[in-house]
């Protein structure tokens, strides 16, 4: 039955495969709309919005992939996390639509109060969604409490510790850079130098935070650094994390835009990864009672279902990122408004 296991890790590293593609590319768009403010004239927060319209929605693909994913593969895993984290998952929820909503609705009408509405609601909204998604992160490393069945018996508040809202601060920080990364890409003009000295503090309060974090999980929480030892050549990765993100300023002061976000991308895929082998078997971390954890053996279907799941991923997977390939070829370059544009 080693192949019924090899499907298990086959699953679990694709479910990491497609939330990490959501963190790097959705992780911008929540970027730039936490910067969106600070675009000062109607003209250049058109230029934000259309910097992300044409890729937005597809990269939520990835989000809800994921989520599905997660559901066909890990159903206990997917029943305890949102039934679990129910009220923040719907807070997180009510945060992406205003955003969708703020997108679509900002252009209908040319009133300032209506515009000045939509574009604070598009803001806040990128925030704190992007500050949940942080937490919730937070939480799942960090452990909660399961019972025996693997139910959630903590309520909301007890998700609100000092170390997710670290994490998520820092996850506000790093998409905030990202989208600062994206935006010097397709912007020009006065706008893109204001943006270059906003990404600069960005990234100057991602590093803060990043290194905060990660003294944090260094010192409490012991067993996300438990595969260095079962597998010393994975601290490879860690080093790679911090050259890439030690890099990010050093592209920026060379007005290496491109290598700078790419680097932001790689920091990004690093800390994923990081986050999938600390986790490793675990999907859910139960603390204090570890024996209760779900694990990637524990918690997934029956072997018939992953196998049938794989077949639909062939297929299915290259099409996402064919489509994603497609739309990020086709809208490259920088933004033009015209009467077309948001």
């Amino acid at each position: 039955m080693d192949w019924v296991v090899g499907l298990n890790y086959l699953w679990f590293l694709l479910v990491g495969v497609l939330f990490t593609g959501y963190a790097v590319l959705d992780g911008f768009d929540l970027g730039a709309g936490a910067l969106h403010l600070f675009a000062k004239t109607d003209t250049e927060r058109r230029v934000v919005l259309n910097a992300i319209g044409p890729v937005w929605d597809g990269n939520e693909v990835w989000l809800v992939s994921g989520g599905g994913a997660l559901f066909a593969a890990f159903p206990r895993v997917y029943a305890t996390v949102f039934s679990g984290f129910y009220l923040a998952f719907i807070l997180l929820l009510f945060s992406l639509i205003f955003r969708a909503v703020a997108i679509e609705f900002r252009s209908k009408q040319d009133g300032k109060r209506w515009r000045s509405f939509w574009d604070a609601s598009f803001s806040v909204s990128s925030t704190s969604s992007a500050l949940l998604i942080g937490v919730a992160v937070g939480n799942i490393v960090l452990g909660i409490p399961l019972d025996a069945q693997g139910n959630y018996t903590g309520g909301f508040l007890g998700l609100l510790r000092p170390y997710p809202l670290l994490v998520g601060a820092t996850t506000v920080a790093l998409f905030a850079m990202h989208g600062g990364l994206y935006l010097l890409l397709k912007t020009e003009g006065d706008l893109h130098e204001r943006l270059r000295r906003l990404t600069l503090w960005a990234t100057g309060v991602f590093v803060f935070f990043y290194a905060a974090t990660t003294v944090a999980t260094l010192v409490s929480i012991p067993h996300m650094t438990d595969f260095l030892r079962r597998a010393p050549a994975l601290g490879l990765v860690a080093i790679l994390n911090l050259l890439a993100v030690l890099n990010i300023p050093v592209q920026l002061g060379r007005r290496k835009d491109l290598k700078a976000f790419f680097s932001s991308a790689l920091a990004i895929v690093a800390l994923m990864s990081l986050f999938g082998f600390g986790m490793f078997p675990n999907l859910v971390y139960s603390w204090p009672q570890v024996q209760n954890s779900l694990t990637f053996l524990n918690a997934a279907s029956s072997p018939k279902t992953l196998w049938i799941m794989t077949i639909v991923a062939l297929i299915g997977m290259p099409l996402v990122v064919s489509y994603t390939t497609f739309v990020y070829w086709t809208f490259r370059g920088k933004v033009k408004v015209d009467e077309h544009s948001y």
